[in-house]
């Protein structure tokens, strides 16, 4: 006897009115909903995916989307998720994965938390009017600069500075690996940061050659499977991040399915064609922070020390005492990947089950280092759920020098949060390796979208700072007297070192 179909998740309907029969539908639809049956189009609303790329491409509105059109009896432990995964892994006997980030109503901090603003006794600042300074440098600080007095009256500076990045905003994009996401959008985002005078990460798939021209503004990824790590790889990248947790799927290793590792991908990862590349939870010479420490010193010392190096953990329980760790040894500055982080292939039970808010993982490992006067030795990075230029500035005001956007940047480019990436076809040419879909995406188009994207976030920042009576992005860093909570317990407000609204 079969456990029979599930309800319908998604049911696609045709306006046969509108309808021109132009079979864009057709054409456009990488999963095969509709297909041509003598003249009619016919529709499998069960290989839907709410991807919209049929419904934006559709030149007469004719095509609609209705999300659960035939549910379950309604229950309040047993939901139609809860019975649709144990129906799935009943057949497989798998792991059942997914893409994005956290699919959980989790609270969202940010959105308890609000930023205060300067009014008569302490002026706003117009930013249209007065200089707003958002460049931001990451590394490591000098604690105090000595200088020496010439002869002549000139200055000259006898603390030895390590090296630091320049950014002209603190908008980063994250690590989004080549096989993860195409070439195209790869593409897009590396020639956006240069426009943008930021920076993007590789992701841990290595290089590729069409990249080599936007090296200057790339952050190369060093993680545990080490797929396409050379010295080659090492010398191309502005700085090197160490790759040690998500936060997407803390305590894990990464998996790009071998029906994304397509000839390119296989060269450039180093990997064998359409083989699974699966990274090992730990870096298997990595068991304390002193080995972390030793690889921090050996990839400098390969770049002659003149590289940063960061590292990225995933945001955990005791992420404040890991990057108190970081920052004792080489590196110059840590990544927190908070829970509602992205990713193209994770284990469900993870994304949606392990890991912290980044806004509490932030704050606490600010705090930590204060607290043991060690905050100047590194710089922090906020990454995993950053939503608008709002986010930024609270990630910011609760302790982060800059932040990575990476789910943002991809819907800029055309993503709707399907979450299929995994799957290797998504329609947009973004999430795939399928030269027909890849071909989708323009890189000259959509590299200036998100560039558009950080320049508005941008701009806004520098407006929420101006309201605050705050004029560069270090007196924002950590002022968490800029913020209030809302409708948050004592326990968050504690962790976040911040006050109820009205105190």
């Amino acid at each position: 006897m079969s456990l029979g179909s599930v309800p319908l998740k998604y049911k696609v309907t045709i306006d046969r009115e509108q309808c021109m029969h132009c079979m864009r539908c057709i054409n456009n639809c990488s999963y095969g909903v509709f297909h041509k049956e003598d003249d009619r189009i016919i529709i499998d609303s069960r290989k839907c995916t709410a991807c919209h790329h049929c419904i934006s491409m559709c030149p007469r509105d004719a095509i609609s989307l209705k999300e659960r059109p035939v549910d379950y009896r309604s229950h309040p432990l047993w939901t139609a998720e809860a019975r649709e995964d144990i129906i799935n892994q009943a057949r497989s006997g798998k792991i059942i994965l997914a893409g994005m980030g956290n699919a959980k109503p989790y609270p969202v901090i940010f959105d308890r938390l609000v930023l205060d603003a300067c009014q008569v006794t302490n002026p706003s600042i117009d930013p249209l009017r007065e200089p707003m300074e958002l460049r931001t440098y990451l590394g490591k600080k000098p604690s105090r600069l000595e200088i020496e007095k010439k002869d002549n009256g000139d200055i000259e500076l006898l603390t030895k500075l390590t090296p630091n990045l320049k950014l002209e905003t603190p908008i980063m994009i994250g690590h989004m690996s080549y096989g993860a996401i195409s070439l195209n959008a790869q593409l897009s985002l590396a020639k956006a940061v240069e426009k943008t005078g930021t920076f993007m990460g590789t992701g841990e798939g290595g290089l590729h050659k069409a990249i080599y021209p936007y090296q200057k503004n790339m952050i190369v990824q060093v993680a545990s499977g080490r797929f396409g790590v050379d010295i080659n790889y090492l010398e191309r990248g502005a700085a090197i991040e160490i790759k040690i947790g998500q936060g997407a799927k803390p305590g894990i290793g990464g998996h790009l399915p071998g029906e994304k590792v397509c000839q390119d991908v296989s060269c450039t990862r180093m990997i064998p064609l359409g083989s699974d590349a699966i990274s090992p939870a730990p870096h298997h010479d990595i068991y304390s922070i002193e080995d972390l420490a030793q690889l921090v010193r050996s990839l400098k010392e390969a770049t002659e020390w003149k590289k940063p190096v960061f590292v990225k953990i995933a945001a955990v329980h005791n992420a404040a005492a890991i990057a108190a760790g970081i920052a004792r040894s080489s590196a110059d500055a840590v990544v927190i990947d908070g829970f509602r982080g992205g990713s193209g292939a994770t284990p469900k039970v993870f994304r949606d089950n392990v890991g912290i808010p980044i806004e509490a993982a932030v704050a606490s490992v600010d705090q930590k280092l204060k607290d043991q006067g060690i905050r100047n030795k590194i710089s922090v990075i906020a990454s995993g759920g950053i939503r608008n230029s709002a986010d930024i500035a609270k990630s910011i005001a609760l302790g982060a020098d800059a932040v990575y956007i990476g789910t943002g940047a991809l819907i800029a480019m055309g993503c709707r949060v399907c979450g299929q990436c995994y799957r290797g076809m998504c329609p947009w040419g973004i999430a795939t390796q399928r030269p027909d879909l890849v071909e989708r995406l323009d890189p000259e188009v959509e590299s200036e979208h998100v560039a558009n994207l950080i320049r508005a976030w941008t701009l806004e920042l520098s407006e929420l700072m101006g309201a605050a009576g705050i004029n560069s992005i270090e007196s924002l860093r950590s002022n968490r007297s800029r913020l209030r909570g809302y409708m948050l317990d004592e326990g968050t407000l504690d962790v976040l070192q911040v006050k109820p609204v009205g105190a």
